[in-house]
């Protein structure tokens, strides 16, 4: 697959962190985590410090807080949440480089489509099903109620990472044209991430160390591999408190700046890899 001359021209030099797996690792890395075994593990034993550093984690237990409020959060006759419930909901939750400000500086009216880290955050968590629609609310389900005390929270952060990743459908993030890419090879992208983002890297250059590309994605008359690993990878991980950013400054002659991308020390303590590299001397892929 790499030596196809349209990927190669796309890496542009760079070797792919993942090349130096073996097959066994490769096809391992596309099994689904677990807190144990396999080949990848996610921590179950985060602390409230810790959980507290995820967005979606911290913003989740307010979620199924209010949502244990009898008689629940109220749902419009659509299946969203209600305005009231919007406007309660903005009082209550915080989410990396989102400002309400600016949003009701051009609407004054508070969808839940309109406020995106709730409609983002309450999609995970019903599918996760720590939440459920009854007689037109949202109540929180026994499996939600029991993170609601803080000696049951240290799970929290892998059951709705795995959800999110495994289970959700992440293109509508991206607006990708290339599908499920590269969230079908999330297992992959994350090993890679961990050895290839310890420090800050651009988009672009993270999309050629960590993906996975096929020679039928670079039909089109241009590129926008790295916004579907933004949507689809980056962001969602930021959200978990896995990964930050920062904005570099425009190269002359461009009006948007670069951005670059890095592992927080949570990545590390909330994933690990059981995995075998190509032997010294081996051919690679």
């Amino acid at each position: 697959m790499l030596r196809h001359p349209t990927i190669t021209n796309w890496l542009g030099g760079v070797e792919p962190a993942w090349t130096s797996l073996d097959d066994a690792s490769l096809v391992a890395l596309r099994h689904h985590p677990h807190p144990v075994f396999g080949p990848i593990r996610l921590a179950n034993d985060l602390t409230p410090d810790e959980i507290q550093q995820s967005p979606i984690a911290r913003n989740a237990l307010i979620l199924l807080r209010l949502a244990n409020e009898n008689p629940g959060l109220q749902l419009t006759a659509t299946g969203n949440l209600s305005r009231a419930v919007v406007a309660r909901m903005i009082e209550h939750l915080t989410w990396p480089d989102f400002d309400m400000a600016v949003h009701f500086s051009v609407s004054k009216i508070a969808n839940e489509r309109d406020f995106f880290p709730l409609y983002f955050l309450r999609h995970i968590v019903e599918a996760a099903r720590l939440i459920r629609r009854y007689k037109g609310h949202f109540r929180t389900t026994p499996a939600g109620r029991k993170y609601l005390l803080e000696r049951n929270t240290h799970p929290l952060q892998a059951v709705l990472f795995h959800t999110t990743f495994w289970y959700l459908n992440l293109v509508y993030l991206s607006w990708s044209a290339y599908g499920d890419w590269p969230q079908r090879d999330v297992g992959t992208v994350l090993w890679s991430l961990s050895v290839a983002a310890h420090d800050w890297q651009t988009s672009e250059q993270l999309t050629r160390l960590c993906t996975m590309p096929t020679a039928d994605m670079f039909g089109r008359p241009y590129d926008s591999t790295s916004y579907a690993m933004e949507g689809q990878i980056l962001r969602p991980l930021i959200w978990f408190g896995l990964m930050e950013q920062r904005d570099g400054e425009p190269e002359p002659g461009q009006l948007v700046a670069p951005r670059f991308f890095r592992k927080t020390a949570l990545f590390d303590r909330f994933l690990s890899f059981d995995i075998e590299l190509t032997p010294p001397g081996a051919s690679r892929h």
